[in-house]
This record gives structure tokens, sequence and C-alpha cells, in this order.
């Protein structure tokens, strides 16, 4: 299989946990959740694909408010875009698809659905990697005018309904572009096949709730989750390898493995020679991060 195969497999929608997720499953072998970031889909993991799928069952899911999967509407409290509701989702995909304990493979707002997923149901993840995240309670309270710079639209995706909404559906494409293509290296990075799927769902109706409803959960009840599992002696107890990009804002503006070290058991990891859409940009030494962790290499 070529990573442009990956585009000819089917995307299925799975009823679990109130809303349909749409996911990619192919391969043999040990069971590889994947999830993306914001503002992509599952084709964020296409050029990885062949060689993924070679060794594990690889679910590429969408995650709600994204790609092909539900957009539930705004909700007071914005609850139903909580990190910990996204994690029960892909707890209930896996039990569907008959895969009780998996690893995890994420990058970016997938990243910190997979961490909560981690501290949810720590019987289920076996091993997580993180690409290009600090935790999400860390990098709100040192936030730092480099960061904000940086990373504008966390703090703009956050204003009250429906102004940010209001705005990105004037030009969708535009705002997808724009986010994309202002980290180094523009979009060059990624393929044809990959911007023409980006922009259909940015074209769908309830897209841009869905991702301000990502960012406002963030900035809200998933810190008040946070703040409770921190204080309740929470931990991710499973091997965690946190990767991030040598040319990106995460690792400038925070000490990453300190961080997650200071909230996980078992943490390694470093930076690669990338920016931000690190299994875009760099997908071989991506690959060869997977294959050590996981344990195929």
């Amino acid at each position: 299989m070529s990573d442009s195969d990956f585009f000819d497999l089917p995307i299925r929608l799975h009823a679990v946990n109130g809303v349909r997720i749409a996911a990619r499953v192919g391969g043999d072998g040990p069971p590889l959740l994947l999830l993306h970031g914001h503002p992509q889909t599952s084709a964020i993991w296409h050029r990885l694909w062949p060689a993924l799928t070679r060794h594990r069952t690889c679910v590429a899911a969408d995650l709600r408010g994204y790609g092909d999967s539900d957009k539930p509407p705004a909700a007071p409290g914005h609850a139903a875009h909580s990190k910990r509701v996204m994690a029960q989702d892909m707890a209930a995909l896996m039990r569907a698809l008959g895969h009780e304990r998996y690893e995890v493979l994420a990058h970016d707002r997938g990243a910190r659905v997979a961490h909560r997923l981690g501290l949810d149901h720590p019987t289920a993840v076996t091993r997580l990697m993180l690409l290009d995240i600090a935790p999400t309670l860390d990098m709100y309270e040192h936030t730092t005018r480099a960061f904000a710079q940086a990373y504008f639209h966390w703090f703009w995706l956050i204003q009250p309904a429906p102004m940010p909404e209001t705005m990105i559906e004037r030009d969708p494409v535009f705002y997808l572009r724009s986010v994309m293509g202002g980290r180094p290296g523009g979009l060059a990075h990624f393929s044809a096949p990959a911007m023409a799927e980006y922009e259909r769902v940015a074209r769908l109706s309830g897209w841009a709730t869905g991702i301000c409803e990502d960012y406002r959960a963030s900035a809200t009840v998933d810190l008040e989750h946070d703040r409770q599992g921190r204080a309740a002696g929470e931990r991710l107890r499973m091997p965690v390898r946190a990767l991030w990009g040598e040319r990106g804002a995460v690792g400038r503006n925070f000490d990453v493995l300190a961080l997650w070290r200071a909230i996980a058991d078992q943490v390694d990891g470093g930076p690669l020679p990338g920016a931000h859409y690190l299994a875009e940009e760099i997908p071989d030494a991506v690959l060869r991060e997977a294959g050590a962790f996981f344990g195929w290499a």
C-alpha cells in the first residue's frame, strides 16, 4: 500500500457514546489508535499508514467536531466537547471494534484527548506517544507573550459565540490555510489529497462550531478536570513518549519533558527536526520513534 492508497480506504461511521465517529481501519497486529489535531482529520497519518499497518491494526479516527464525525451543537459549559467526553468516544469506538487494550499515537488536539484517555481509561491504554504538546493546564497557566503570539488561535477561538464561528464560516478554507500555512514551512508539507480532504470537511455544516467548542472546553471544563485530577494524585501510569518539533512553539516555550514527568510515571522523548505537523513534515523520523517505542523496530 502506498500513502496515496490511504485515501481510497472507506471512512466508516460508528455509533458510539451518543455520536457517530468516522474512522479508517486497516493493517494487522496489535491495535493502535491514531488521533489527529486541529484543524485537520485522520488524513494526517497517510504518509505513515503503509508502515504502521505492516505492524499494527490501525484505527485512524476523526474527533467529534472534526472531519466526518458528528458535530454536536454548542452546549452550556462546553461539556459536549470536553476531552473527557472525547476520550469516551474513542474508548467506546475501540471497544466496538473489539479492542479492549491498545496503544495510542496522537498529535496536537488528539494528543490532548489521548492524555485524558490515558487518565480515565488506564487499563485500556498500554502505551501513549504524544506529538507536539505539553499538558494543557501547564500551557494555560504559564502563557507568555511569545506563546500567545504563536498560538493566537487558542485565545481567539474561545471567544463567545458566534463571533469566531461567524468569521470562520465566511471563508473556512481561508481560515484553515492561514492556520496551517502560518507555521514554518507553510503549506509545502501537505499533499494535494490531504489538503483536499481538509478543505472538504472545513466546509461541512457545524465544523466551525466544533473547532471553537473544542478550544472553549480546553479553556474551561478541561482545566477543571485537570485541576481536580492533579489534586487527587491522578497520573499517567503507562509508558509515555513525548516528541515535539525543534522549530515549533511548544519546545521554545515549555520544558516539555519536565512537565510530562511531573504527571506521568514513565516518560521519555525529545525534539524532532520539524515544526508542528510532524507526521506530514518528517514522517520517517516519526516512524523511527514509533517503531522504537511501540516495539517493532
